[in-house]
């Protein structure tokens, strides 16, 4: 077991964390955000949030909903966050849904979780109104985050909040005193994927609990600390790590206005720590490296690198002194970045770490809830996702010669079931162990390193096994590359055989502008010279022998992952 390196408050469900944060952090800033008058910013304390959250319980209680589903869809929003917990600290169980989902997605994820209630945003007006007159499913009750009264039998959530506050003036204790049990599964998260494949992910509060302890044991935030919120609330790495963990921490979250908004709300927030996945630093590192190069100042960096590396040998840290106008660009506060979803480029982890934005990698699944393994605030290897959490117990199942086997964990942090999938909870969980279907290795001094996923490595016929992810890294870094997926695409002569080839999608202005390169045989022609260049620093078995290009973004999930399998029958269609 790994050790713990700072003290953590003891939390037995998401309600005691509340109850907790409340106590220690009452006037303390929970949420910040914008309002209608530009420059003023609305802040909600720790004291207020919770008398929300227990308002909006006991008048959701009140309705008839102790006990039932609930879902939950819409943008990040304050909204989200006290409807997520007034149903989960003792109303119901909480079903949050994709926001980006089309409506037949929608629908069936609905159908699946048998929800008694949703509680939407007004984007999902039209499909709810079409779902309330159906009847469809078992959904009685239709909750909006954006009526100010109740409408057509639709309740408004800020109605609800009144009414829940005059009832608990008036002694009702429902919510207050409805007891949570640890094991049961009071969360369900299903996996991103397409509808028919997507798992429902049983949860309790024992699992999400134990990961907050983990992780609070091992990365230190504060209460002096502002977390921007920029990941869908639906996802179980923003859920657990961008909400719940500030949460317990004192943190103030600020929610993002979107993807083109980002480096506005750093500055404006004066935000400290973000988490987010790799195409985010990615593009932020890059951007920042661009800015300096049109200055004229790369060299200048570079130097100023050596020296900060030479001081910091003395554990003198001079890195926002030396590139303070870098850091003045995301507000001057930013101190942590935390990775996930994906494993980042070697190159930004350390190209971030050098100018003193302290980057840590972390590995985790919705079925874990979700964190297993984290770069910490004292044992940190670029390149690796650290070490595995103290209340995990992880072995690399058959290893191959080079220590790459399928990663294999156990702990209180580790799912219930598949909810309504026996097969799959028993091809996943054996003996206690889940088996995540990804694949990686420890290194001697145990830190966590992942190669990829099980079902997406190439295997060649000579028997050669090619992790796209590692090439795929190498790609991202030509200049004008936006984002690339290596494939097998079966070989012309061959067919028992595979090549390996890759889809670019390049980036038109980048190229124009640095290269001057606008027609699309010559960026063709560039990106696979480029290519050649990658090749020769490998072995012949992994080059790269076929390359398509395109200005269209590839199919991903929420959280930015490629989904490859969707992406290689689109490609194999053609």
């Amino acid at each position: 077991m790994n050790e713990r390196i700072h003290s953590y408050i003891e939390i037995e469900n998401i309600k005691d964390m509340l109850k907790k944060s409340e106590e220690k952090f009452a006037d303390r800033p929970a949420f910040k955000f914008k309002t209608e008058n530009p420059d003023e910013f609305r802040v909600i304390t720790y004291k207020e949030f919770v008398k929300q959250v227990n308002s909006l319980g006991t008048a959701l209680i009140n309705l008839g909903l102790k006990d039932k589903k609930i879902a939950i869809i819409g943008e990040n929003r304050y909204e989200w966050a006290v409807s997520y917990l007034a149903v989960v600290c003792g109303t119901a169980l909480v079903v949050p849904l994709d926001k980006s989902l089309p409506e037949n997605e929608i629908r069936s994820l609905i159908e699946r979780s048998e929800v008694d209630a949703i509680i939407y945003t007004a984007k999902y007006d039209e499909i709810m109104k079409k779902i309330r007159e159906e009847k469809f499913a078992k959904v009685n009750t239709f909750i909006s985050m954006d009526l100010k009264k109740k409408e057509n039998d639709i309740f408004s959530l800020y109605e609800l909040m009144d009414e829940g506050e005059k009832l608990l003036d008036e002694g009702d204790k429902s919510f207050i005193d409805a007891e949570i049990d640890n094991e049961k599964m009071s969360i369900m998260l299903f996996t991103s994927g397409t509808t028919s494949m997507s798992k429902a992910v049983a949860l309790s509060h024992k699992n999400i609990c134990t990961n907050l302890m983990d992780i609070a044991s091992v990365i230190e935030i504060h209460e002096r600390d502002t977390m921007l919120s920029f990941l869908p609330l639906h996802h179980t790495f923003e859920s657990t790590v961008g909400f719940l963990y500030p949460l317990y921490k004192g943190t103030c979250i600020a929610y993002c206005e979107g993807i083109r908004h980002i480096a506005d709300n750093i500055r404006e927030y004066k935000v400290t720590v973000m988490i987010s996945v790799p195409i985010l630093f990615e593009n932020m590192y890059k951007k920042l490296i661009k800015a300096v190069e049109k200055k004229g100042k790369l060299e200048k960096l570079k130097k100023g690198i050596k020296i900060s590396k030479f001081f910091l040998k003395f554990h003198i840290d001079l890195r926002k002194k030396l590139f303070r106008e870098i850091h003045d660009t995301l507000g001057g506060k930013v101190r942590l970045f935390v990775n996930g979803a994906a494993a980042l480029d070697k190159d930004v982890e350390r190209g971030f770490n050098d100018l003193g934005f302290r980057t840590v990698q972390g590995y985790g699944l919705t079925e874990t809830s979700p964190v297993l393994a984290a770069g910490n605030d004292k044992y940190t290897r670029i390149g690796s996702v650290g070490k595995v959490f103290p209340s995990i117990e992880l072995k690399i199942e058959n290893p191959n010669e080079e220590g790459i086997g399928e990663i294999v964990v156990k702990g209180d942090s580790v799912m219930i079931e598949y909810y309504g999938n026996k097969e799959a909870t028993e091809n996943a969980l054996k003996d206690g162990w889940f088996y995540t279907g990804d694949l990686g290795y420890l290194d001697k001094d145990g830190y966590l390193f992942i190669a990829g996923r099980e079902k997406d490595v190439i295997v060649l016929k000579n028997g050669k096994n090619i992790y796209p992810e590692e090439i795929e890294t190498l790609i991202s870094r030509i200049e004008g590359v936006k984002e690339n997926m290596v494939y097998g695409l079966p070989s012309e002569t061959d067919k028992d055989d595979l090549t390996i080839a890759v889809k670019v999608v390049y980036d038109k202005e980048v190229l124009k502008e640095s290269l001057n390169l606008e027609k699309e045989d010559e960026i063709y022609e560039y990106i696979w010279q480029e290519i050649k260049k990658i090749n020769k620093n490998m072995p012949p078995y992994k080059y790269v022998r076929n390359l398509i290009i395109t200005e269209e973004e590839l199919i991903k999930t929420t959280t930015q992952k490629v989904k490859r399998h969707q992406e290689i029958a689109k490609i194999l269609q053609k």
